[in-house]
């Protein structure tokens, strides 16, 4: 059955704009869930099925794919169709774990702008991208007008994640794996392991293309996720 509404899942520090050119692209009710208050998953998830349609068609990207699978948790029969955009279904390892610490006290101090500034051209984007100033400052100021509360929260959320690759071949909905090639954070041999756990789940790797594949590459993302929602 096709899908009837888009509900859309930003990564770490990011809004609408993420989704900016899906939304344009798609003639169907779209909604954003805001994923700034919590500081866990469950409680995160909990919050967006209250204002989420009764069901949906769910596209996480980072973030919001490792949301996705904690919804997928609480509420399956609300999923009609699921898109996994460059993420991953492990849970931290100790040294990501110490990392976001250190991380969130610098936010704490001040540092986020730095924190974003450094971690913006040599992992976020494709090599062809990292010089593309409009692309970038986009991004930063997504991550900006977050603000250090809300990294904090969210990294505490990340950080304290559990694992959810035993779920992955219970999830029995049409699915989108979707990763730009040169993802440095999400690599390309992480969707292809979820694609091939997930029952009939189609795998699409876009070449020149980073983390923020719906805004390096979106017409490529869109034409994947108008198969899927077709399904």
């Amino acid at each position: 059955m096709p899908a009837s509404s888009l509900l859309f899942l930003p990564g770490l520090m990011c809004d609408q704009r993420l989704f900016a050119e899906q939304i344009r692209a798609f003639d169907l009710p779209c909604t954003v869930a805001d994923l700034t208050q919590h500081d866990n998953f469950v409680d995160m998830a909990r919050a967006v099925l209250t204002d989420a349609p009764d069901t949906f068609a769910l596209v996480g990207l980072s973030m919001g794919g490792i949301l996705a699978f904690e919804i997928w948790r609480q509420a399956p029969g609300r999923v009609t169709h699921l898109a996994l955009l460059d993420t991953s279904p492990y849970a931290d390892t100790a040294e990501k774990r110490d990392m976001r610490l250190e991380q969130i006290r610098i936010a704490a101090a001040g540092g986020l702008r730095q924190l974003a500034i450094e971690s913006l051209k040599p992992v976020y984007l494709a090599a062809s991208r990292r010089d593309d100033e409009a692309l970038l400052g986009e991004i930063l100021d997504m991550a900006l007008d977050q603000g250090a509360d809300v990294f904090e929260r969210q990294s505490l959320a990340l950080k304290n994640r559990v694992d959810s690759v035993a779920i992955l071949n219970a999830i029995d909905c049409p699915t989108l794996v979707l990763c730009g090639a040169e993802d440095a954070l999400c690599p390309p041999r992480i969707h292809e392991f979820m694609a091939d756990q997930i029952p009939g789940a189609t795998l699409t790797v876009i070449p020149d293309c980073g983390h923020m594949a719906t805004m390096e590459r979106p017409q490529l993302v869109n034409k994947q996720l108008r198969h899927l929602l077709a399904a």
